[in-house]
């Protein structure tokens, strides 16, 4: 008999905004490879999503329909998720007490109350956020009542109250996928404390927390207090059945280093900068691209001019799909400085177009890979001398680029599905 799982996910491709859209994709069609059926729920689905792993379900067209025997029972269900006062998590407030008090005054000798609405998420990263993270959250409740599945799977702090609703409306066992922590995108003394609580009550609420690293997994049991029994560490892979060898014309005759990332804290932008000043000096017939976008942008503009070497470095902005190969295909090294990088998908994508590439150690994906050159994200001596090493020795670079390239393509989503497999199946019979 197949197991089957309610998935909650916020992006899938092709309409992504980072790695937490590709690992989604790469691991579903990992475990339906292994026989796992699964029902993918995400804010908004743009009808071009890959079905062919998955079920998937567009919130946006969920209308949402809860029944409770008494009004104890629904204000015992709802009071958990805990928003800001600026958020709303149900109605416009003005619609909302109007329903809540039609629902009391036109039921009130009645033993039942329901609430019916369709909620229209942008399924974006907006000024919004919360107020849909909260409403994907009551409308998950419709779906498990709907559903039939074995087990949940929430990915990333966005779905985690949605799981938790799940949880409780099905009593089926709920599994947190950690890709990235609050700690991870902010740094210690800036994290946001709404976003932090709310990954500290999933990652409790669950039955088992899965960490993409060893890295993620130490963060998880020191800084949110979860049980280590409790955490499980699987790796992240990368799928490369869609890809495509990409040709493309070299615009410069100078050699290229990339960025790619998003221009934020966690990705360390700035040492990246800080590194390719001090290889022009010594290799000038060099440029470097950082491609990406975020808030730190501006600040990496101005500091490329302040080292005047503005015209040795470009920015593209967020790269996707095709765009991304071709930019791989037209790099010689590939650098990721991550200040804290949960796991990182683009080194692999990198060294699957045969760039060597240059990784932080502070990285998740450096405790799977052996032919990638790692330095710590601060020290940006040690990086640029790695930059200038693979520039200057060809041959150095051939045989790193060829053995990351024999590497990455072992590192494959069925074996990480496997593991994960194995997990629902202990939850489950644990549940009978």
């Amino acid at each position: 008999m197949k197991t089957k799982v309610l998935m909650f996910g916020w992006e899938f491709p092709p309409r992504i905004s980072g790695g937490l859209g590709t690992a989604s994709y790469g691991l579903t069609k990992g475990l339906a490879k292994h026989g796992v059926e699964i029902l993918f729920v995400m804010p908004k689905a743009c009808g071009e999503e890959d079905q062919s792993a998955v079920k998937i379900i567009n919130a946006s067209e969920v209308e949402m329909m809860d029944s409770y025997a008494t009004r104890e029972e629904y204000w015992r269900f709802v009071q958990f998720i805990e928003v800001g006062s600026n958020l709303v998590p149900y109605l416009d407030p003005e619609v909302f007490e109007q329903e809540a008090s039609a629902a009391i005054r036109d039921h009130a000798g009645e033993s039942r109350v329901t609430f019916r609405n369709k909620f229209q998420f942008s399924g974006k990263y907006g000024v919004n956020l919360m107020e849909e993270v909260a409403r994907y959250a009551l409308v998950a409740g419709t779906i498990a009542s709907q559903n039939s599945f074995d087990v949940i799977h929430a990915h990333d702090w966005l779905t985690y109250e949605a799981g938790i609703v799940a949880k409780r409306v099905s009593g089926k066992p709920l599994v947190v996928h950690v890709h990235a922590t609050e700690f991870d995108r902010s740094g210690e003394g800036k994290i946001n404390q709404q976003v932090y609580d709310i990954e500290r009550r999933g990652m409790h609420a669950a039955d088992r927390v899965i960490a993409v690293s060893n890295l993620t997994r130490n963060i998880v049991i020191k800084h949110y207090g979860v049980a280590p029994e409790k955490v499980v560490t699987v790796h992240n892979a990368v799928d490369f059945q869609s890809y495509k060898e990409v040709t493309v014309e070299r615009g410069v005759p100078e050699k290229v280093v990339t960025f790619l990332g998003r221009i934020t804290y966690q990705k360390g932008p700035e040492y990246f900068i800080e590194a390719a000043n001090k290889v022009l000096k010594h290799y000038p017939n060099v440029r470097f691209v950082m491609a990406g976008s975020g808030d730190m942008l501006n600040r990496a503009i101005r500091r490329v001019a302040q080292l005047k070497i503005a015209t040795h470095f470009h920015f593209t902005g967020f790269l996707s799909g095709d765009d991304v190969q071709r930019m791989f295909a037209q790099s010689d090294v590939y650098v990721m400085p991550s200040v804290s990088e949960p796991f990182g998908i683009s080194p692999l994508e990198a060294m699957r177009s045969g760039v060597p590439t240059i990784i932080s150690k502070q990285s998740g994906v450096s405790e799977v890979l052996e032919n990638s050159i790692k330095v710590d994200f601060w020290d940006v001596d040690a990086m640029s001398d790695a930059i200038y090493g693979l520039l200057a020795y060809p041959a150095l670079a051939r045989v790193t680029g060829k053995a990351g390239l024999e590497e990455v393509n072992r590192l494959k989503w069925e074996n990480a599905a496997e593991k994960i497999k194995c997990l629902y199946y202990e939850l489950i019979h644990a549940e009978n």
